[in-house]
């Protein structure tokens, strides 16, 4: 027989409250049975209470992670303040913040090619190795490998791949069909479709891309490689070589020929913004923009954009293909891990498929073998995208520290030609000043 005894006021509420947690810890075990958030396999205490600061680039990738954020912020119970800058913008405020030796922001979106070398050299990268070493779930195998190597400094992984892109043509399918003209496969076919159907006084313009002196650097960087070029050849600069000139003067002549007026002040956001509102019959640029590019639910042209593989030079199709952001810990953060649990989430398996439903390609192998990560884009993005990621190029600018001065000298190249002076003389000159930069940055 068992006796039933009467317990006091006190050890009741001891047993209450000790039933409360563990149906609270309960709740937020992950995969493998540990405290915190789901999958996180013990990484970290509960982040219930806490909050992390984070700092994104303008971008499709930030705009669906922002989406989803409040799903992430009620599983977990973490707190994140998150605030988008433009690229500019958010490199400068990183760099302030980054000298002041501050913990914030604990996590930041960066440009690997861009921004990785530089931000490897003052140590304010926090090494992710531990964290994906220790985390059996995250699947870290998954992320394609020239995703990863372009995220890996000195064998430490710098930042996680949070989206990639690829060098495409978009093109107007209606105005090609009236014309009775093929989609370009050749840069040769490109100008003379640009030409034919070059038309400023109707409103349409016969191709548009970056003008920007610095903005425009990774978009010429397809035209150089497909002519045989490219920035830097055996660790010398290359930009004044026959066929890096070759390449340049291509773009020159698309721009100051075909291109609108004003074209000295556009990024990808004005170049992106001309071609959805049907100003332009053509236009290159990031695959990850083709959201933007095609325009709103209401756009005039949003079902008549085509995607095709960036036009063969000389040396063939050989667009670039990279990681184009990362997720990045901030070194004197003093809340790594939640700053992982952060990164992890956002990069994980399901946030990645999510992401790339809305818009953003991500770097998981296993979302473009998925036919639900392939339903966010149309059939025709997808092949050009995959063919892309085949015969692609793995950088889009110059392998430098400074990379910020290797553009503006090799973007003054083109400025200079759309100014009608001579290309090859301004590419000398860029040449030298982009070596003495290249041997600054090697001397000790």
């Amino acid at each position: 027989m068992i006796r039933i005894r009467k317990l006091s006021f006190r050890v009741y509420l001891t047993i209450a409250i000790l039933s409360l947690l563990a149906a609270w810890t309960a709740g937020c075990r992950g995969d493998g049975g540990q405290p915190g958030f789901p999958g996180s396999d013990g990484l970290g205490e509960s982040l219930l209470g806490r909050s992390i600061t984070v700092y994104m680039g303008n971008s499709p990738a930030a705009d669906a992670i922002r989406a989803l954020l409040p799903e992430f912020e009620a599983k977990t119970g973490l707190k994140v303040d998150l605030t988008s800058f433009t690229n500019e913008q958010l490199s400068q405020r990183l760099s302030v913040q980054f000298a002041a030796g501050s913990a914030n922001p604990d996590v930041f979106m960066l440009r690997p090619l861009e921004e990785l070398r530089s931000f490897g050299v003052s140590g304010t990268l926090e090494p992710l190795n531990r964290f994906v070493n220790g985390d059996a779930g995250y699947d870290f195998a998954d992320f394609s490998q020239v995703a990863i190597e372009s995220v890996t400094l000195d064998g430490s992984i710098a930042a996680m791949p949070l989206s990639t892109e690829q060098q495409i043509l978009y093109y107007r399918k209606d105005l090609l069909e009236e014309a009775g003209l093929s989609v370009p496969r050749t840069l040769d076919e490109l100008e003379a479709a640009a030409r034919a159907l070059h038309d400023p006084a109707g409103g349409v313009y016969g191709f548009v891309a970056r003008g920007q002196r610095n903005a425009l650097v990774t978009q010429l960087s397809s035209f150089l490689y497909s002519e045989g070029g490219d920035f830097q050849q055996n660790g010398m600069a290359a930009i004044n070589t026959p066929e890096a000139v070759r390449g340049i003067g291509r773009y020159v002549t698309m721009l100051k020929r075909y291109g609108p007026s004003g074209v000295f002040n556009m990024g990808w956001q004005q170049a992106a913004g001309l071609f959805s509102q049907g100003k332009a019959a053509f236009y290159t640029d990031a695959s990850a923009i083709y959201s933007i590019a095609i325009g709103s639910e209401q756009s005039s042209i949003k079902d008549k954009v085509g995607f095709a593989t960036f036009p063969a030079g000389q040396a063939g199709a050989r667009p670039y293909s990279i990681t184009a952001w990362g997720l990045g810990m901030n070194v004197a953060s003093d809340r790594k891990e939640a700053a992982w649990q952060f990164i992890r989430w956002a990069t994980s398996k399901d946030i990645v498929m999510k992401t790339q439903q809305l818009g953003n390609p991500g770097a998981r192998q296993s979302v473009w073998s998925d036919p639900h990560g392939m339903s966010g884009f149309p059939e025709s993005y997808i092949a050009v995208v995959t063919e892309s990621m085949r015969i692609g190029v793995g950088h889009d600018r110059p392998k430098v520290v400074d990379v910020g001065a290797a553009r503006d000298l090799i973007g003054d190249i083109v400025v200079q030609g759309l100014l009608d002076e001579d290309i090859q003389a301004a590419a000398d000159k860029a040449n030298r000043d982009f070596q003495a930069l290249i041997d600054k940055e090697r001397s000790p």
